[in-house]
């Protein structure tokens, strides 16, 4: 009896040293994996998120100006800016004395409808103050249009009077003389300046892009400063030029080149139109990335921003965008 109780015992005495080291071992190695998973895991997700919300931004940004471009030139019912009457011709950029929208962005910028797209190359000479300031090697890209679908009269805004033929720019929310409401329709004037200021006022500290707007406050036009994206940190622009009308696009120029602006002293090509636009973003991730390697040339349009490699993730999108109203 007392050896079978002794030998009880001896089956029960637990792990030995060496049992309990080989125990502890796998445990480590096996909490080890798990922690190496979970931080692959996680290095993974954090990297996808950052590049799908530059994705996401530069998508947004690209849709929000291509749709304003596609309808560049559209007047309402017609798309011939030099029809419009009220606009602003050479010599005269305010013809039949509108209110000039401020704060002031120049006395053409609400008028120059016979360039439905305009823009400066590489700086920001507007003459209404950028909101934080505005990035130096970034375009400024102007759009001029009408809404689509007619609008009712309304006094203090811009508004165009149009026909197939011809219209008026005008603002006291009355029908221009020579028109009926059977044969014309209201279109609120739209005009939009992007830029790319070094600041967002959502974000701190990230670039965004920005644009000066025209809108209605108190009875008179204004120009209001909107924010669009953030993370936007340069924009730029190439015209496409027809010159010798046969609805083919010639040459790509920067904006500002006198080829296609009629108050141009030297350089103007008479009958030269911009058929489609060819616009480059970059766009800036809004926290760094630990460990991210960057070392390629972002060189966007005709602008050269160089290796950047400060950790933040970039991505450099373009498109061609073709205008709806140019073709004849």
């Amino acid at each position: 009896m007392t050896q079978r109780k002794q030998s009880l015992f001896r089956h029960q005495a637990g792990l030995t040293l060496v049992e309990l080291m080989v125990a502890l071992a796998i445990g480590s190695f096996l909490i080890i994996g798990a922690v190496q998973i979970y931080t692959q895991s996680r290095q993974a997700f954090v990297v996808n998120e950052s590049i799908a919300r530059v994705q996401e931004t530069a998508q947004f940004a690209m849709d929000t100006i291509e749709a304003d471009l596609r309808m560049a030139s559209n007047w309402g019912r017609n798309s011939r800016g030099l029809a419009v009457e009220g606009r602003s011709i050479v010599g005269d950029a305010n013809p039949t004395g509108l209110t000039i929208p401020t704060p002031s962005c120049g006395d053409a910028w609400a008028f120059d409808l016979a360039k439905a797209i305009d823009g400066i190359d590489n700086g920001y000479s507007l003459p209404c103050a950028a909101n934080g300031g505005a990035v130096g090697n970034s375009d400024v890209i102007t759009v001029r249009r009408t809404t689509v679908q007619p609008t009712p009269l309304e006094a203090g805004r811009l508004q165009i009077q149009s026909t197939r033929v011809q219209g008026q720019l005008f603002e006291d929310g009355n029908v221009p003389a020579g028109f009926s409401a059977a044969d014309s329709s209201t279109h609120n004037l739209i005009v939009n300046s992007y830029y790319v200021a070094p600041t967002s006022q959502l974000i701190p500290g990230v670039p965004t892009l920005r644009r000066k707007t025209l809108t209605v406050n108190a009875g008179a036009p204004v120009v209001e400063d909107q924010e669009v994206a953030p993370g936007v940190e340069n924009i730029q622009i190439q015209l496409g030029i027809d010159i010798d009308q046969d609805n083919t696009v010639d040459r790509y120029v920067n904006p500002g080149d006198p080829i296609y602006d009629p108050s141009a002293a030297a350089g103007y090509v008479p009958g030269a139109r911009v058929l489609t636009a060819r616009v480059w973003l970059v766009v800036r991730g809004v926290t760094t990335e630990f460990g991210l390697q960057d070392a390629r040339n972002y060189a966007p349009g005709n602008a050269n921003m160089g290796q950047m490699n400060d950790s933040f993730r970039r991505l450099q999108v373009s498109k061609t965008i073709l205008l709806r109203n140019a073709r004849i």
